[in-house]
């Protein structure tokens, strides 16, 4: 995947502004000099407990922990990658983004399309969809489409929730409509609206049923269409809309607009086969499902799910629930989503209706007065969900004759693998047990043929991916081992704590030497000791007056390692326990002097201790005793004159 250059990036972060991108998700209020407050977005909560600080571009909620800066809050509050979130920013901040140059075999982006042009396309779509509902719900031909989902059990007002539509047969109708509207040939062709036909162009969808395709901020990039005509131009029963600017067919979901909030609180995600199932499914009170486009489940949805199941090692497992037709096509596709399996850290389920009804045939066959009764029968489809891999194990063993000696050797080498792979290591043996009775062998037999699929060469398993995966523009060094937190109820770190809050904030306020003086090492807590490190290679007091307070957060940002980067958000946004100068409009003189003399007198009194340490263990007559006597009567002179300065 390209990467945006730095420097692009970079002009992005300065530019936007965090206050106006978290105000169309926050009512924001003040909270002290140069700070914001209100409800954390990406949590439930009463009182206000989410801080901005604009002039650093920094968020922190002190309730649930998150915090980031401009493109991370638009990472998280709309599941965007890295790439989506600065793209978007760029496009409205009329910033031309340009790539590095991508390794030979790959296809490079060179420059994102023309600033506006993503903006003009998705514009054209939502006039395109308001067009395409208009000609469902009033036109006289539209009664086809009508009629056609009448049938699916689907009223006016259902499509108006999803603003389905219906493409006039005229073939041009669309053109002319955005062409009145000002939109260009060139626009409509790049957007995939419209074809080439000899000199002048035709709509691409003509006489069908659409659903319009949105991203996950709700923007519509494209079309899905399904025939109704047996004369239709194409033989396709459902069309798409053709890869664009903005749109990739495997880049997203259908109704993820719709079912992201769900999702991302219930960390589940119920996967259906159809636009008429997800609405369906939404209708009857599953409102986590999504559909692909046009395409099989693959590697690219995957990514784009865990991002808002937040599916990471370590944590309780997300839920993934497929529903699949219970024919062929069905049991092939449920195998095929088993094999993917090992990229979620999630738990993977299938449901499939005893009859083989997909949730739309579950609806169109439910009775009552609205739509929760009559969707009783997709709820219990998900509800009784069982786990892929024992349908993938049930699959297996179908073709099999169990009464025959041979084929149950056959079946138990076929299973083998499949039990092999399940994720819970103390589930594996208890489900062998079980599968090993429904095929009537020994439990012993077929756990030594698993245990020899766990031995077998395997691909390379894809590790769950952390929360910064698939961002694009991974940014900083590789992520290191875990630091532990500060302990705040030693009075020495809490001191390091609001030392290290002056230095991003207001750098300014303390002494150069101070802080080339006060070595890392000299701080107790390893977190504090990191942000201090970095604070001194980002240029220390000299660095920061060259940069804005923005850019000097970023710099050091870019120093630490990516365990500390929520402790620096949160630093750079929590309020000092001292009044600011009123002349100054940054931390007094007395306060921040002090600060810098109880850290360094910390760090001298641990050096202290040590070389009693050594002291004690050293030889009488030994070179080394005098000279670390002459170094602890050099500290204690130290010690006494900071005592004096601090007094």
């Amino acid at each position: 995947m390209p990467r945006i250059k730095n420097e692009d990036v970079q002009a992005v972060k300065e530019r936007a502004s965090i206050e106006e991108v978290v105000r169309d998700h926050v009512t924001l209020r003040g909270a002290g000099v140069g700070a914001m407050k209100g409800l954390c977005p990406f949590h439930d909560e009463k009182t206000p407990s989410f801080q901005i600080r604009p002039a650093l571009g920094t968020y922190h909620c002190f309730g649930c922990g998150e915090g980031g800066d401009v493109i991370s809050f638009l990472q998280e509050i709309d599941h965007l990658t890295f790439s989506e979130a600065v793209e978007r920013l760029a496009d409205k901040l009329g910033i031309t983004l340009r790539y590095e140059e991508t390794r030979p075999g790959e296809r490079g982006r060179g420059e994102q399309a023309p600033v506006g042009q993503r903006t003009r396309l998705m514009e054209a779509h939502r006039v395109a969809e308001e067009f395409y509902h208009e000609a469902l719900l009033a036109s006289a031909e539209g009664r086809k489409g009508r009629d056609f989902l009448r049938d699916k059990g689907f009223t006016g007002a259902h499509a108006g929730t999803f603003m389905v539509g219906y493409a006039p047969r005229e073939g041009t109708a669309l053109v002319s409509h955005l062409r009145g509207r000002g939109f260009t040939e060139e626009e409509l062709l790049l957007g995939g609206l419209a074809n080439r036909r000899g000199r002048g162009l035709s709509d691409r969808f003509q006489g069908r049923v659409l659903w319009p395709i949105r991203a996950i901020t709700g923007d519509t990039v494209g079309f899905g269409a399904r025939r109704l005509y047996d004369d239709d131009w194409s033989p396709a029963k459902y069309l798409n809309t053709s890869e664009t600017p903005i749109y990739k067919k495997t880049g997203v979901l259908y109704g993820l607009d719709l079912a992201k909030r769900a999702i991302s609180t219930e960390r589940t995600a119920v996967v259906v086969e159809g636009y008429t199932d997800v609405m369906a499914a939404h209708l009857s009170g599953v409102p986590t499902a999504v559909a692909t486009c046009g395409t099989a489940f693959g590697s690219d949805h995957i990514s784009i799910l865990r991002r808002m199941l937040r599916d990471e090692a370590g944590r309780a497992p997300a839920r993934v629930i497929f529903t699949f037709d219970g024919d062929a096509a069905g049991q092939k596709a449920a195998m095929k989503a088993f094999e993917q399996d090992q990229r979620w850290a999630a738990q993977s389920y299938v449901a499939v209706a005893a009859d083989g009804q997909d949730p739309n045939d579950l609806w169109l066959a439910g009775e009552g007065d609205d739509d929760e009764q009559r969707g009783a029968g997709v709820r219990e489809l998900v509800a009784g969900a069982t786990p892929l891999f024992e349908f993938a194990l049930r699959t297996t063993l179908a073709p099999y004759d169990l009464g025959e000696a041979a084929q149950r050797v056959q079946a138990m080498r076929a299973v083998a693998p499949i039990l092999a792979q399940i994720k819970d290591a103390t589930l594996r043996p208890e489900v062998t047990r079980d599968v090993a009775g429904w095929m009537g062998i020994d439990p012993s037999s077929l756990t030594t043929e698993v245990h020899r699929a766990q031995q077998r060469p395997a691909a390379p398993e894809r590790r769950p991916a952390s929360p910064e995966e698939g961002r694009g523009e991974a940014q900083g060094p590789p992520e290191r081992p875990a630091l532990p937190p500060p302990d705040l109820r030693d009075p020495v770190q809490m001191a390091e704590r609001h030392l290290v809050q002056v230095a991003l904030q207001y750098p300014l306020a303390i002494v150069a030497e101070d802080m080339e003086e006060l070595a890392p090492e000299a701080l107790r807590a390893p977190m504090h000791q990191a942000i201090w490190h970095a604070l001194r290679e980002a240029g220390g007091i000299t660095g920061a007056a060259q940069v804005s307070a923005r850019g000097w957060v970023e710099a050091v940002l870019g120093r630490t390692p990516p365990p500390v980067h929520p402790l620096v958000h949160e630093l750079a946004v929590s309020m000092l326990p001292d009044r600011l100068d009123p002349d100054t409009g940054m931390p007094r003189e007395a306060f921040v002097d002090w600060l810098v003399l109880r850290v360094r007198q910390a760090g001298i009194d641990q050096e202290i201790a040590d070389l009693r340490g050594q002291l004690s263990r050293a030889p009488e007559s030994s070179p080394d005793k005098r000279r670390l006597d002459e170094r602890l009567m050099e500290l204690h002179r130290e010690r006494a004159r900071l005592r004096a300065r601090m007094d």
